[in-house]
């Protein structure tokens, strides 16, 4: 059987190091405050983005990766005698994945697999992750595409914005929603649909929003006990660490991925966001 190598974009939110056990090829997005220019978790760490964040006025900028990146970087694998599966931050939400199909059709070559996370975070990473551990065991490209697929396709996110900033810098809220919404502890509770960001609700409080995750997750998970539950959290941990207790408390669950957000998702999500990802029914 031939060399495998799983590629993923940054936003997918996994750690570099263990993005490096699990032998995933991580392709970093861009981040920009104005003229100054970084790549996620390259050139800038997340505690370096949140610091800058806190003192700038206006919203950093991401941009997709381009056609002319990928595109070296698969003919870097190709030529090492590699089958590519590239795994992307979702199209609805990004152009990545569609420089991704660019890149392939310019290649031209049958050794490349584009697949389209329609996710975020560690929803997306919970999906690579799954990729890459099916390489270590030797499977074939046609079962983790469809392994892969099934996930992408049933990958619940879940995520409660910290703070209303973000919101009204990005022209979702007006000033006076945000300033009412702080003053009343409001959390915005949001979730993705077919690889698009929708509102789910909205709670007054960190304890409203962990009681709506796990109402959420008896509703809509199964087998919960035995599924890798994702987490993330943008600078405030509390909140995850939080919530990750009343899951292993209310369904048994025993293994996690937790990671800190990182600047592709932090530019529209701001900090003390909490996640959390499993695979519904």
């Amino acid at each position: 059987m031939g060399k495998i190598k799983i590629i993923a974009d940054s936003a997918c939110d996994l750690d570099l190091d263990y993005l490096n056990e699990l032998d995933v090829y991580m392709i970093p997005m861009t981040v920009n405050f104005g003229q100054e220019e970084f790549k996620d978790r390259v050139t800038i760490t997340t505690k370096e983005f949140y610091d800058k964040l806190d003192k700038f006025d206006g919203l950093p900028k991401t941009s997709q990766i381009p056609p002319a990146v990928f595109t070296d970087e698969f003919k870097k694998f190709l030529d090492e005698g590699y089958h590519i599966i590239s795994i992307s931050f979702s199209s609805r939400l990004s152009g990545t994945y569609q420089s991704s199909c660019v890149a392939k059709d310019l290649i031209g070559s049958d050794d490349i697999t584009l697949i389209d996370s329609k996710g975020a975070s560690v929803g997306y990473g919970l999906i690579v992750r799954e990729a890459a551990l099916m390489v270590k065991q030797g499977k074939s490209v046609d079962e983790i595409v469809e392994r892969v697929i099934y996930m992408r396709d049933r990958m619940e996110h879940i995520f409660a914005v910290g703070h209303l900033d973000m919101l009204k810098k990005g022209g979702r809220i007006s000033t006076s929603q945000a300033v009412i919404g702080t003053l009343l502890n409001v959390k915005p509770i949001l979730q993705f649909d077919d690889g698009y960001i929708v509102p789910y609700d909205k709670v007054r409080g960190e304890k409203a929003v962990i009681k709506k995750m796990i109402d959420t997750m008896k509703e809509r998970g199964y087998n919960l006990e035995n599924q890798v539950i994702g987490m993330n959290f943008a600078r405030d941990k509390e909140l995850c660490m939080q919530l990750k207790e009343e899951i292993e408390k209310t369904f048994g669950a025993k293994e996690f991925v937790i990671s800190e957000i990182g600047a592709a998702i932090g530019s529209h999500v701001g900090s003390g966001t909490t996640s959390v990802f499993f695979l519904r029914k």
